[in-house]
């Protein structure tokens, strides 16, 4: 079986890569959970924040966009005593602000979802590419929603972090070609919630 290269041999890679990268994502919870853990990676590896990502769940409340936003002080401070999660400042007190964007956000547009999916017509983009060499750190895409997302105050939100984000939760089908996921994620489509 030929899968992406990034997977390894490390089972909870394997196992991320096989059930959650790449497939579309339309629940306002778990964007909110890829949009706090991508912003955790910023200058870390995947598989530094993906060991993470069970403590994450118990320290950010199970991602509910909700009580993180209420977050103050000291629950920033809980925070960034927990061994369990990546505890930089300005990362932990991003989420929590990003938290509260993200309620906005919702307001506005009706869900996260349909706020997000707009940056690629409500449907997945679908690369071909055969090496790992040929996967861009960026795109259009993610640069008009860095700029967007910026613009309203979110932090932590680059085109690079951007992309990465489209990459986990589906926006982008960017597994290899000859990767076994390529063709069953790239028939995945479930149009987002308005």
């Amino acid at each position: 079986m030929t899968r992406c290269d990034w997977a390894g041999n490390d089972p909870l890679m394997i196992s991320y890569h096989d059930g959650e990268w790449g497939v579309p994502v339309h629940d306002d919870r778990k964007l909110f959970e890829f949009l706090v853990l991508e912003g955790a990676q910023a200058g870390l590896s995947w598989r530094t924040v993906l060991r993470k990502r069970e403590q994450y769940r118990r320290a950010f409340r199970g991602f509910d966009p909700e009580r993180v936003a209420r977050f103050g002080g000291k629950e920033v401070e809980r925070l960034l005593a927990d061994p369990g999660i990546i505890r930089n400042r300005a990362k932990v007190e991003s989420a929590v602000a990003n938290a509260r964007l993200f309620l906005e956000v919702r307001e506005e547009m009706g869900s996260f979802d349909a706020y997000l999916w707009r940056f690629t017509g409500g449907r997945p983009i679908v690369n071909r590419f055969r090496k790992m060499s040929e996967l861009p750190s960026q795109s259009r895409e993610s640069v008009a929603m860095s700029g967007d997302l910026r613009a309203r105050g979110f932090r932590f939100v680059g085109p690079t972090i951007c992309y990465a984000f489209m990459q986990a939760v589906g926006m982008v089908n960017d597994h290899l070609v000859d990767c076994f996921r390529h063709a069953p994620v790239r028939k995945i489509f479930h149009r987002p919630a308005s």
